[in-house]
């Protein structure tokens, strides 16, 4: 069943300099329990293509349609935070809130306060291999890949459903790349989400159901 399609999806913008025609026409579906890599060169339009499906952007002509209503016809910030989880590269943790903070942040946002939110705050943390003792750490006294577990962590304890992750590895090393690609499947294979990786690295790409292959904004190949 579909869970989130674009249908002749298209955005432009205009730079300095000339008008980037980012996403041309494209057409594709997604499943929960999936999980979906998106891949091209820098400046094949991929981000910009994940960008329109978190509801950040706008398309200029046609639709992205998350369980039968178009972004452009929703409230996008409800929807991001109660649906559409993204994971960004950067990771975009809160500085001055511990990993704790951070994710118990999520829930706040969505009424989920007290123990209630403690406990699952402490469920996905350990799902996703961040320790106790980790718990008080501000994003500052933590690596690359525990930051990036911890904002996964976050976007699990919100319960959102469809997760996009943009260049979830790029600031990693194999081992930690390895392990957050890891959770990024358990998620869609064991938790019934849908998730989308946007990704360079072909490596990672197999490992994922569907292969999205993005050229010059043009949706080429899937498979």
């Amino acid at each position: 069943m579909e869970f989130l399609k674009a249908e002749n999806l298209t955005f432009s913008y205009r730079n300095q300099y000339q008008t980037v025609h980012a996403v041309r026409q494209v057409n594709c579906a997604f499943e929960r329990g999936k999980a979906y890599a998106v891949v091209g060169k820098s400046g094949s339009g991929k981000t910009t293509l994940l960008s329109l499906f978190a509801g950040l952007e706008l398309p200029n002509s046609g639709a992205v349609i998350f369980q039968n209503t178009p972004t452009n016809k929703m409230d996008r910030d409800r929807y991001r935070r109660d649906h559409a989880a993204v994971i960004y590269q950067s990771y975009n943790l809160f500085p001055l809130l511990t990993a704790m903070e951070n994710v118990l942040y999520s829930m706040k946002l969505k009424g989920i306060r007290g123990k209630a939110a403690r406990e699952r705050a402490e469920k996905e943390l350990d799902a996703v291999g961040i320790t106790p003792e980790q718990y008080r750490r501000f994003p500052a006294q933590m690596s690359g890949g525990e930051q990036q577990r911890v904002a996964i962590a976050r976007a699990l304890a919100a319960g959102n459903e469809l997760i996009l992750a943009d260049e979830p590895t790029g600031n990693l090393d194999i081992t930690n790349g390895d392990q957050v690609v890891s959770i990024l499947l358990r998620l869609a294979h064991e938790e019934n989400r849908c998730v989308i990786i946007v990704t360079h690295d072909l490596e990672i790409a197999a490992e994922t159901d569907e292969i999205l292959m993005m050229k010059d904004g043009v949706l080429e190949r899937e498979q």
